[in-house]
């Protein structure tokens, strides 16, 4: 078992001023794994005043010294690859496949940051007037347990391109992993206090960030709930802020498309992360006339090739639950669907997968679920989920399924998969969502990624996330 007492502030880990203790279990087996000692008010107030004084002179960086870092922290965690993958295995319990790609995805941000960075103007010229593009401030990063790595990567390498300084608040549940991207940081050489990592509860910590004055920026990725208290907090003191949400993302298969490899693949789809993903399609859209033959395809690919088991083994599609909390709202909404008039139970269901190894009797994984029949007004088909349950949804044409997509206080992600390209052009057009994913395409590291309507606002990756960090200066005349 590990004991995490650390923190780390000021270029140094350090015992925190908080005493509360957390129990973490593994995933898998349910055994107690660690302790960790949890920061509180003190210990973010300490790491903002080490932010602040670390902004004086990192604010005023050049562009090729922040450059530099990035290309150290790139090559620090390229180095450091293997151990951040098999921390978040073993701690979250997340499948290899997505595990590899999530933080291969984080080590390429420092260097997509780095080299956009080098054309980046940061005073351009407008009409008769300089523009100054400057830091906005010190940035409170608070984010969840999924991908605790990839977030951190993606948010602090345009926080430190622009020349602010952070506090990052990780989930208390990614103990481990938080401790492995400390020592990363301060293996990559940092200014003390440019990046200070505080691992507390949201409503200890994340509060004491969203209020405290000398904070001017907050980056979340989390639940629209917490979201919104967020945005509630920070008006006080008028925070720069960026929201990326909840989502409940359609994936609509067109007529014409070869269902023998988008049925499948859009399974797949729904189950990625284990279904603990914000962007992952839980809304499955097919042409009505087509329902039965859907269906069929699907029971055929979760009988055959879905596998859930041990997030290390290469062919693990569905691994467990982050704890068993999440596990009981997962089962919760398995059982609301399974009360819903006209929602038909195709696979899955409640309780614990059979065939389990033995030593995982006591793990928290969950029976990957399809529901099929779904009206788009019940329940599980309008609120996310976060677990491997898909809901599949009949439409009549191609404004009923526009309609259906749109249908939902989401808009993060959409998927279509077609091959007509001009009627896919104008359903992507009409959809409102942050992004739509083409034919199998997921993820551009340079493109904008962010929501619409409850799913957020303001946008990360490429430009549109550099951006954000920065405050706008005319000087004219």
């Amino acid at each position: 078992m590990k004991i995490f007492n650390k923190i780390y502030i000021n270029g140094e880990f350090v015992t925190p001023h908080g005493t509360e203790t957390l129990d973490l279990f593994r995933p898998t087996t349910g055994e107690k794994m660690a302790v960790v000692t949890l920061a509180d008010e003190v210990d973010a107030q300490n790491a903002i005043a080490a932010a602040k004084t670390a902004l004086k002179t990192f604010s005023q960086t050049s562009k090729e010294e922040r450059i530099a870092y990035l290309w150290k922290l790139h090559e620090v965690f390229k180095r450091r690859q293997k151990d951040l993958e098999e921390m978040m295995m073993d701690e979250y319990g997340c499948p290899r496949y997505f595990t590899e790609l999530l933080v291969g995805g984080a080590v390429a941000d420092f260097k997509n940051m780095a080299e956009l960075l080098v054309d980046y103007d940061l005073e351009p010229t407008v009409g008769h007037s300089k523009v100054r593009l400057e830091p906005v401030g010190v940035v409170g990063v608070i984010i969840p347990w999924n991908s605790t790595t990839g977030f951190i990567a993606t948010k602090v390498s345009s926080a430190i391109a622009a020349g602010c300084t952070c506090v990052i608040k990780a989930s208390e549940y990614s103990a481990g992993q938080n401790e492995l991207i400390a020592e990363c940081f301060h293996e990559a050489g940092l200014p003390k206090g440019v990046v200070n990592f505080v691992l507390g509860k949201g409503a200890v910590v994340g509060n004491e960030l969203t209020r405290h004055p000398d904070v001017a920026k907050i980056t979340f990725t989390g639940s629209t709930g917490v979201g919104k208290t967020i945005a509630k907090n920070g008006a006080d003191t008028m925070k720069r802020i960026t929201l990326e949400l909840g989502g409940k993302a359609p994936n609509i298969i067109l007529d014409d498309a070869d269902f023998a490899t988008a049925i499948p693949q859009a399974l797949f789809a729904c189950y990625i992360n284990s279904g603990q993903a914000c962007v992952a399609a839980t809304r499955l859209l097919v042409p009505k006339n087509r329902l039965p033959e859907v269906n069929e395809l699907l029971k055929q690919t979760l009988a055959t090739a879905v596998k859930v088991g041990k997030p290390q083994d290469a062919d693990t599609t569905v691994g467990p639950m982050v704890n068993k909390a999440h596990w009981n709202t997962v089962q919760n909404y398995i059982r609301i669907g399974l009360e819903e008039d006209k929602a038909e139970l195709l696979g899955g269901g409640l309780g614990k997968p059979d065939h389990l190894p033995a030593e995982f009797a006591n793990g928290t994984f969950v029976k990957p679920t399809i529901f099929t029949h779904v009206d788009n007004k019940m329940r599980i088909a309008q609120e996310e989920i976060f677990g491997p349950v898909l809901c599949v949804i009949g439409y009549d044409d191609d404004a009923d399924a526009i309609r259906i997509a749109n249908d939902t206080p989401y808009g993060l992600g959409a998927y279509i998969t077609g091959k007509d390209r001009s009627r896919i052009n104008h359903l992507a057009n009409q959809i409102k969502s942050g992004r739509v994913c083409i034919n199998g395409a997921f993820h551009d590291e340079l493109a904008p990624f962010g929501g619409f309507k409850q799913s957020g606002y303001g946008r990360e990756f490429g430009v549109y996330g550099l951006d954000a960090y920065l405050e706008v200066k005319a000087i004219i005349g």
